[in-house]
This record gives C-alpha cells, structure tokens and sequence, in this order.
C-alpha cells in the first residue's frame, strides 16, 4: 500500500504539511477555548501572552524562534517544514481564537478540549508525513538527547516541565486537560499515524529526522 512519507511528490507534501500545520492551529485554539489546560508548550505561550499582551499566535511564533536559536549550539539543522511550522502554527493559531468563542459551561469546554486534541493528533501525523523536517520544539529534544546523552523521556520531561511551571506562572491555564492532554495525545497520534499509512521508518533524511521525534512521544506517552 501507498505510504505517506515515501511519496516524492513534492507540491503533494508541501500541501499536506500546510493542512497539517493549519489543523494544528486551528486545534491549538479549540483547547485555548476550551479552558481546560492545554498542552506545557501552549501554557507557556498563553503566560507569555497575557504577560506581555502579545497575542497567543505571535508569542508561538517568538517561542519558535527563540527554540530555533537553541538549535545552533546542538548542530540541529532545519529542514523547510521546520520553519514552516515555527511561523504558521502561530499565525492559524490566532486565526482560530479570531473565529472560535470562550466555551461558557462544562459540556462545551469538554467538547472543544476533545475536538482539539483528536485534531492536532490527526494534523501532526499529516505534518509528519510529508517528511519536510520536525517541528522546532521536537528538535530541540533530540538534540538535547543527543548530546546529553540521556533518556528521551528525561529530557523531554525536563524540557515539558520546565515551560509549562514558567507559563503557569505568568498566567497560563493549567487543569485536567493538560494532563489529557500528555495522556492522550500519544495514542491518539499513534492512532492517526497508522490510519494514513505514515512510515515512519522510511530510508531517507527527511524520514529519519522525524522517526525519533514521533517515536520517543508515542513510548513516553505525553508530548507536545
């Protein structure tokens, strides 16, 4: 059967990245209105934003780059979905607050923190099929791990931990869908992954550079 990240199609892959990374926007922003907690590195961006009066979008965007930066004493190259992502996430993820209102009781919270995560599952395996790089915070981890030379769950913990305290205390929401959030997200993501036929272990560069990003989530069961 046709996999997804061994297509050489590129205006194919470079369609399926642009959905995937517009999905997870628009998902990123349903959990936002959900209220419930999102995910540590959406904490994060929302305790910059509503520090700094910055919108969500533009401080996702920030965060990006400054993750970005990281990257050079870890030897991490970029691929172009790598910078793709770091720019439009934030930007559909302010489109997606702009449309979608503040959930104003229990049941409707619950439904958008459900939507969202069943969504960014779904957007990230069609990103990561179109085998055009991993997404800068993923990258980070693996270089950290690479250097570091310590456990992927350790360092993506610390990383994880790290930020969502920091958002926390400059205001971000942190509940029970953030802890969803790490619990389901992974089989989830696993789930769609399999349902879209994404190889993950596909002999090329580009296939390679994801495999350990996608992989170390699925076994640690909590990602980002």
């Amino acid at each position: 059967m046709h996999r997804f990240m061994t297509t050489h199609n590129l205006p194919v892959r470079l369609l399926r990245l642009v959905a995937g990374l517009f999905l997870y926007g628009i998902a990123i922003s349903l959990m936002i209105r959900g209220n419930l907690g999102a995910s540590p590195w959406d904490v994060f961006a929302q305790g910059t934003s509503r520090t700094t009066g910055i919108s969500f979008g533009v401080c996702t965007i920030i965060i990006s780059g400054v993750v970005l930066l990281l990257w050079i004493p870890l030897k991490q190259m970029p691929g172009f979905g790598t910078i793709a992502n770091a720019v439009l996430v934030g930007l559909f993820a302010d489109f997606g607050l702009d449309l979608i209102p503040q959930a104003g009781n229990l049941a409707l919270q619950c439904a958008l923190f459900v939507a969202g995560l069943c969504m960014l599952a779904f957007a990230t395996a069609l990103y990561i099929g179109a085998g055009l790089g991993p997404g800068p915070r993923d990258g980070l981890m693996t270089g950290l791990v690479r250097v570091t030379k310590r456990p992927v769950w350790m360092v993506r913990s610390c990383i994880e931990l790290t930020v969502v305290v920091i958002g926390f205390l400059m205001g971000g929401v942190v509940g029970a869908g953030t802890a969803a959030f790490a619990l389901g997200v992974g089989p989830l993501t696993q789930l769609t992954l399999k349902w879209l036929q994404v190889d993950l272990h596909a002999k090329s560069p580009k296939a390679s550079a994801v495999d350990v990003t996608v992989a170390a989530p699925l076994r640690t069961a909590g990602t980002d």
